[in-house]
């Protein structure tokens, strides 16, 4: 065989190969358009992420007097129900009530915006219906 058969044979195989090829490519295209997105579980907004180094003490009221009721690391993700305007930490007076709160959400607590940075609109207490801020009652039907 001569070296001009030898490289029109490879030259042959190659172009059956890069046939194959671009069939795997296009075929492999068509299945990624056909299939459907995964969807990814968006957090509802609005929510905070903390941003204190040493985290933040969720509070009974928007106070700093008030009792400490549980705390929130660094960079935790929390539910924001609404904000109020409270006692002034450090130039901020905005505090956020919080949707998830301590033991399962059964108790809202109070962060201070000053440590919270938050995701989406938050509307102001006076906007909402006082349930959001009450405890919730395992006892009533539809609370708990």
């Amino acid at each position: 065989m001569s070296t001009t058969d030898i490289l029109v044979a490879r030259g042959t195989r190659l172009a059956a190969g890069a046939g194959a090829l671009t069939t795997v490519v296009a075929l492999g295209a068509a299945l990624l358009a056909a299939a459907p997105a995964q969807a990814t579980p968006a957090k509802p907004k609005p929510y905070g992420i903390v941003t204190a180094k040493g985290g933040v003490n969720e509070r009974q009221y928007p106070s700093t007097d008030s009792s400490v009721e549980g705390h929130l690391g660094h960079r935790a993700h929390v539910g924001l129900v609404c904000k109020v305007r409270a006692q002034n930490v450090m130039g901020n007076t905005v505090w956020f009530l919080t949707r998830d709160g301590v033991r399962g959400g059964r108790y809202p607590t109070w962060v201070s915006a000053k440590f919270v940075t938050n995701s989406g609109a938050v509307k102001y207490c006076k906007d909402l219906s006082r349930s959001h801020m009450e405890p919730i009652d395992p006892a009533k039907p539809g609370n708990g």
